[in-house]
């Protein structure tokens, strides 16, 4: 797949193309519905399958003091996006002085003069252009004047609609099960792994530390089952703990995991310090607890050690079916 950081990447002569647009923060299973549609069609007509998605968020330009949180990294999107059979990615930089573009001056300069679209596929609630003026029937409008079709897509779901915004409720509630059904696969967060106060392994549970900055949304405070991917792409079963652990004082919220039932073998030499890695949250266990000293926390570490086995070890019988 090709990938095109801005149009100016886009080499001359490209086309033509069948394009969609938007935001795919998570890239969840409505828009993987869309992109492989697209697919289909550019197939059928001969043409490259094009999705232009957007960094920043456009939220975090025009509301950057209440932008909702992204749910992947950049990268992430872009390979998950890969992974339907797209011909190429756009990604355009959103600025202020990109947002002033008018409906038409962005749709001829993207989807005409670089695309060289010959159908453009939006649902029906499509904005864009200086200040969203821009909805379907000028799409429509415009499509009649430059020559492409335009294809309105309807929404995906049952009960409700999936959205991004959906998944971050969900995130927000610590139902990773349900945005897991909306994602088509497990809520991620990827990081380098930091050392920290080294209070898990003090009390027998030593803890990979994820670096501030790592990407993905976090979810609501609390103990889940999970796994955790390091460099090598093992997959090892994990207590993921979310919050600032309100045993001790002083402790700032961060994410870390308990790999539990290492080898023998491995747990002198483990060490995962410095490695980028990726925790999966399948199944949330418990909220978090202040308890009254080390020991009573203890004692209940261990029962979420056997709680997350359980769960993680039908997550992979689930997986190996």
């Amino acid at each position: 797949m090709q990938y095109f950081n801005g149009i100016s990447d886009v080499p001359t002569g490209f086309g033509p193309s069948v394009v969609t647009l938007g935001n795919f923060d998570g890239v969840h299973r409505g828009h993987q519905e869309v992109l492989r549609n697209l697919v289909s069609d550019a197939r059928k007509r001969g043409a490259k399958a094009v999705a232009i998605t957007f960094d920043p968020h456009p939220a975090k330009v025009h509301r950057p003091d209440s932008a909702p949180g992204q749910i992947m990294s950049l990268a992430d999107r872009v390979a998950t996006m890969a992974a339907t059979g797209l011909d190429a990615v756009l990604v355009l930089h959103y600025t202020l002085d990109f947002a002033q573009q008018s409906a038409e001056e962005f749709v001829q300069s993207t989807f005409v003069d670089a695309l060289k679209a010959t159908s453009v596929v939006v649902g029906h609630d499509v904005r864009f252009g200086r200040g969203n003026s821009g909805d379907l029937a000028t799409m429509q409008q415009l499509g009649t004047k430059f020559g492409f079709d335009v294809e309105v897509i309807g929404e995906f779901g049952t009960e409700r609609r999936c959205s991004s915004t959906w998944v971050r409720e969900a995130l927000d509630h610590g139902d990773v099960r349900t945005a897991a059904e909306v994602l088509g696969r497990a809520h991620h967060m990827r990081g380098t792994v930091v050392h920290g106060a080294a209070r898990g392994r003090e009390l027998g549970f030593p803890t990979a530390n994820l670096a501030p900055d790592s990407s993905g949304y976090i979810p609501a405070d609390g103990i889940y089952a999970g796994w955790l991917l390091d460099e090598a792409a093992t997959r090892w079963p994990a207590a993921i703990s979310v919050g600032s652990n309100p045993t001790f004082e002083g402790v700032s919220r961060q994410v870390e995991a308990h790999v539990i039932d290492r080898p023998e073998e491995a747990v002198e030499d483990f060490n995962l310090y410095g490695q980028s890695v990726t925790v999966e949250f399948v199944e949330h266990l418990r909220g978090m607890v202040a308890y009254t000293g080390p020991e009573a926390l203890i004692e209940q570490m261990c029962k979420d050690v056997v709680q997350a086995r359980e769960v993680l070890q039908a997550d992979e019988a689930l997986r190996s079916a």
